[in-house]
């Protein structure tokens, strides 16, 4: 898909905040979320997502290409967040015994108990930046919203 036009469709006014609004909101709310996360879990925002996706899924393990694309992250910068929390103990790393190709990224029971431990405080923290501060529409129109636009970009991949 090109994204060169005969002529720009520039934003008007009332789209142009929005748009200065929302990626405000992009840059903000991550950064508010790893706050929490640092000061209360020693977790930065993605470590936290690929502890978390580890732990549920089955048998607490995933090729890492997997947890590549849920946390958004390169394979070589993944490959570094999970050297990380590997020194931690909370992960380890195996080949995948259905193709030696790939390699599992395995959480362990002290990674496990570490998302246990650090869910409430991030849970509240989400809670109390979105879920409190929108209304059930809001939150509908919000999460209908955030479908479409995905779903955008994923049929542009």
């Amino acid at each position: 898909m090109t994204h060169r036009q005969a002529a720009p469709r520039w934003l008007d006014s009332e789209e142009l905040q929005t748009w200065r609004s929302f990626t405000y909101l992009l840059h903000r709310l991550p950064t508010e979320l790893e706050k929490q996360l640092r000061e209360d879990a020693q977790l930065s925002y993605v470590e936290y997502y690929a502890l978390a996706a580890l732990s549920e899924a089955p048998g607490r393990r995933m090729r890492l290409s997997e947890l590549a694309i849920l946390t958004n992250a390169e394979l070589s910068r993944l490959s570094h967040l999970i050297s990380r929390l590997q020194k931690r103990g909370f992960l380890y790393r195996e080949p995948d015994p259905e193709d030696g190709r790939y390699t599992h990224a395995v959480l362990t029971e002290s990674g496990y108990a570490h998302v246990l431990e650090s869910a409430p405080g991030h849970v509240e923290r989400v809670r109390e930046l979105v879920y409190d501060v929108l209304s059930e529409t809001e939150l509908r129109a919000l999460r209908t919203a955030a479908d479409k636009i995905t779903r955008r970009i994923e049929a542009d991949d």
